[in-house]
């Protein structure tokens, strides 16, 4: 599992100083480039080698409200990994008290820049198996 944390922005948020709902996909994201980032597995790297993993499945259910000027924890654990595919589970959460604010999935699959689903090469499957194996405590 990997945390990430972040201010709430005025941006981010209604009239009411509530977080739009829009948001949460936005900081599912930005745990799970972090999640990529911790297995020295970088986006300009693969996009360099014609390698995108765009989302093909997403939910999320809202808890309760994230307010403007909070710090929110974003975890993102990956659920399930392939060569094809990259799934992960998040968690949103006020920081100060550890209230759950939301919690989600999403499913990845790597494809070519025409979209085509294709295999991980085995260097970035390598690198991304070794962090999840060592979450497991070495279990594969």
């Amino acid at each position: 599992m990997i945390a990430v944390r972040d201010k709430v922005r005025f941006v981010e948020t209604d009239l009411m100083g509530v977080v739009h709902h829009s948001n949460y996909l936005r900081w599912f994201e930005m745990a799970r480039v972090e999640y990529l980032r911790a297995a020295n597995v970088l986006l300009p790297e693969l996009i360099a080698q014609g390698i995108v993993f765009p989302i093909v499945e997403v939910q999320c259910k809202y808890r309760q409200s994230a307010h403007f000027d909070e710090i929110i924890r974003v975890e993102a654990t990956l659920s399930e990994f392939s060569r094809a595919k990259l799934c992960f589970s998040y968690r949103v959460l006020r920081d100060a008290d550890d209230v759950l604010l939301a919690e989600g999935a999403t499913q990845n699959v790597f494809t070519n820049m025409d979209g085509r689903i294709i295999r991980l090469p085995q260097l970035y499957y390598d690198r991304i198996n070794a962090l999840r194996q060592a979450e497991d405590g070495g279990v594969a």
